[in-house]
């Protein structure tokens, strides 16, 4: 199976988002997330939601993240 049609295929099994474009975007910026390349806020800001519709979400689906270290921002400063 291909990357691109893995990725669908989980896409289309997240419950949170209406359409497949919107759960894509939503899985990518959960591995941004979560390896700390972006912070909640920016997370946030790129799916369209208030930072704490956006923790909600990623509580009921049991993601867990750390928020960015001081040295994490300037990497998100240039994303």
């Amino acid at each position: 199976m291909s990357n691109a049609k893995a990725l669908q295929t989980i896409a289309q099994n997240l419950p949170v988002f209406s359409t497949t474009e919107q759960k894509e975007r939503f899985l990518f910026i959960i591995g941004a997330l979560t390896t700390r390349i972006i912070s909640l806020r920016k997370a946030s800001e790129l799916m369209n939601l208030e930072t704490e519709v956006m923790l909600q979400i990623l509580d009921s689906l049991g993601i867990e993240f750390s928020y960015l270290a001081p040295e994490d921002i300037e990497r998100e400063n240039i994303w």
